[in-house]
């Protein structure tokens, strides 16, 4: 399997995102990754929102 043929600061965001080792982001399938940072947003989002509620 080829490496991700990602540019090195997306490579270096997402492994900050995903707190993975650079060279995990670089060789883990494309969708894994997605789902992986779709997750990550969606717990971002919630997080925001209880952030919000409490503040009413």
């Amino acid at each position: 399997m080829r490496p991700n043929q990602f540019s090195a600061e997306t490579a270096q965001m997402i492994a900050d995102k995903l707190n993975m080792p650079l060279e995990h982001v670089m060789h883990t399938p494309p969708h894994i990754l997605t789902a992986k940072l779709a997750e990550l947003e969606e717990k971002g989002q919630t997080t925001e929102v209880d952030k919000n509620s409490s503040n009413d």
